[in-house]
C-alpha cells in the first residue's frame, strides 16, 4: 500500500494547471447511458474514480476509449441494466447512473451504495425524485430496482436536512430530459458541477433552464444525440494547491483556476491573509490564471460549510490544516456532514491544537506542526494531512494515499514540481510503479469510498 514521505519546511513556487473536475466528470460520464451515439469528454483527469466509472459503464453496456485527457463513450448493449455491488461499493457517485439508465432503458437495478468514512449518506431524495417522475421503486436484497414505461414530468422537491443533494439533482435532471412534459426541480443543488452537467445535456439536445439556481426547469424530449464537452476545472483541487502555497508561505501561479466557483473560498483566504490575484484581469473568471501569495503572519477566521455558493465542505479539512498556522483561534463548523472530522485526531498527532464539540472545531493556531506518521481516512482528509506535512518540521508519513488518487492527479508529482520534498513509497514498488504509469487504468482498492 502506498504512502507519502514528506520533509516539511520547503517554500513552494512555480506554475501548475488545474485538472478537470472529478465531481463533474462522473455524472457527465453517466450521460452516455442516455443515447446510442458517442459522447466525448475532454479535460478528464487520470483518477481512480474515473477508472471506476468506466468499469461500471462497461458493465452497463457502454464501451469507452481513452487517450491523453479524453474519454470517448458509446452504448453497445442497451439491455444491460444492473449495476452490481462489486462496482458500486468502491464509489458512492455510482448512484448517478440510476436516472439516465431508467430514462433510456425503462428499468435500472443499482446496488445501494452504503455508508462512507464520515457517516450515513442516504439516497432517499434520489428515489423520491424519480418516484415523482412516475418510477416504481423496489428495495430488495441491497439493490434498488426502478421501472417506468416512460417517465412523466412533475414538480420535484429535493431539499434535505443538510441542504439540497448534488447527485440527486444530477439524477433527476438527467432522467427528466427524456420524460414526457415539463419537470420542475425545486431546491435543486446550485453547484457548478450541476451547471456543467446541464451544459452537456443541452448540447445533446436537452431543454434545460435555470441550472445554477434553486429551480431548474426541464422540457422533456424524445431522444438525445452524441456530443463533445470539456469538463470544467476542479475547484477543490485548485483551492487545495492555493492552500499549499499559503501554508508554505510560497508563491504559485495556477492556470485554469475556476475563480467564479470559489468566491466564498477566496473571501476566506483574503481574511486569513492569502491573496489570489488574476494575472490577466480581462480573462473569464470561470477559467483564468491567478497568482497566489500570502502574508507572513496569517490571521484566524470563522468558517461554516454550506451548499454552494457557500463555503464547500470538501475544503473544510484543508482549511483546518492552514488555520493551524494562523495566529489566534479559528472556528470551523460543518453543516453538511457533521461527522466529517476524521482528520482532527491525525492533525493532533502533528501538534495541532484542536478542540471539537459536535459539528464545530476550535483551532488554536500559531503553534508548531511537527512531522509524524498519520493515517488517511478519506479523500479530503488525506489532502489536509499532506498540506500539514508540507508545513511541519521534520518528516511526515501519510499512509493509505490511495484515497488521494481518487481525486488528485499525481499529487506528489505536482508538489515536487513546485519544490516540495515528497516521495511516494510502496510496500510493492513494482506494482505501484505499474499502476502510476497506467493513468486511467489504475485499479481501485476493495474498500468503500465516499463521494468527496
Amino acid at each position: 500500500m502506498d504512502r507519502f514521505v514528506i520533509t516539511g519546511g520547503q517554500r513552494l513556487s512555480g506554475r501548475i494547471r488545474v485538472e478537470g473536475a472529478k465531481n463533474a466528470a462522473l455524472p457527465l460520464m453517466a450521460t452516455s447511458l442516455l443515447t446510442d451515439e458517442e459522447v466525448t469528454l475532454t479535460n478528464v483527469a487520470s483518477l481512480r474514480d474515473i477508472k471506476s466509472m468506466r468499469d461500471l459503464l462497461e458493465k452497463l453496456g457502454v464501451k469507452s476509449h481513452i487517450g491523453d485527457d479524453r474519454v470517448v463513450m458509446q452504448t453497445v448493449d442497451p439491455n444491460a441494466i444492473e449495476a452490481p455491488y462489486d462496482q458500486v461499493r468502491v464509489m458512492r457517485a455510482s448512484i448517478c447512473v440510476l436516472g439516465p439508465m431508467l430514462a433510456r432503458r425503462r428499468k435500472a437495478t443499482v446496488s445501494m451504495p452504503g455508508g462512507c468514512a464520515f457517516g450515513d449518506r442516504p439516497v432517499d431524495l434520489h428515489l423520491r425524485g424519480l418516484e415523482r417522475l412516475g418510477a416504481k421503486i423496489e428495495l430488495r436484497n441491497g439493490y434498488i430496482t426502478a421501472t417506468a414505461d416512460r417517465l412523466k414530468g412533475a414538480t420535484v422537491f429535493l431539499g434535505g436536512p443538510f441542504g439540497s443533494t448534488v447527485l440527486g439533482t444530477a439524477n433527476v435532471m438527467s432522467a427528466a430530459t427524456l420524460a414526457l412534459g415539463r419537470t420542475v426541480i425545486e431546491c435543486a443543488a446550485c453547484e457548478p458541477e450541476i451547471v456543467d452537467l446541464a451544459n452537456l445535456l443541452s448540447s445533446m439536445g436537452a431543454k434545460i433552464r435555470g441550472a445554477g439556481g434553486p429551480r431548474i426547469i426541464i422540457e422533456g424530449v424524445e431522444d438525445l444525440h452524441g456530443t463533445s464537452h470539456r469538463v470544467m476545472p476542479d475547484r477543490i483541487v485548485a483551492a487545495t494547491y492555493a492552500i499549499a502555497a499559503a501554508i508554505t508561505n510560497g508563491e504559485i501561479v495556477i492556470d485554469d483556476f475556476p475563480l467564479d466557483s470559489l468566491l466564498a473560498v477566496v473571501d476566506r483566504l483574503a481574511l486569513i491573509g492569502v491573496h489570489v490575484h488574476k494575472v490577466t484581469p480581462d480573462a473569464d473568471d470561470a477559467c483564468c490564471t491567478v497568482r497566489v501569495t500570502s502574508e507572513r503572519i496569517l490571521r484566524p477566521t470563522v468558517i461554516t460549510t454550506q451548499p454552494h455558493p457557500g463555503f464547500p465542505t470538501d475544503l473544510q479539512a484543508q482549511f483546518m490544516a492552514l488555520l493551524c498556522n494562523a495566529v489566534g483561534n479559528s472556528v470551523i463548523t460543518e453543516k453538511i456532514y457533521p461527522e466529517r472530522f476524521m482528520h482532527v485526531a491525525e492533525l493532533s498527532r502533528m501538534g495541532a491544537q484542536l478542540l471539537r464539540h459536535g459539528p464545530t472545531v476550535v483551532v488554536s493556531g500559531g503553534g508548531r506542526l511537527v512531522g509524524a506518521e498519520v493515517m488517511a481516512s478519506d479523500l479530503r482528509a488525506s489532502a489536509s494531512l499532506v498540506l500539514a506535512g508540507l508545513a511541519a518540521e521534520g518528516e511526515t508519513i501519510v499512509n493509505r494515499v490511495y484515497h488521494l488518487d481518487r481525486g488528485y492527479q499525481r499529487m506528489e508529482e505536482v508538489l515536487r514540481q513546485l519544490g516540495a520534498k515528497i516521495e511516494r513509497v510502496s510496500d510493492k514498488p513494482a506494482e505501484a510503479s505499474e499502476a502510476r504509469g497506467a493513468g486511467m487504468r489504475v485499479g481501485v482498492p476493495n474498500s468503500m469510498q465516499e463521494e468527496g
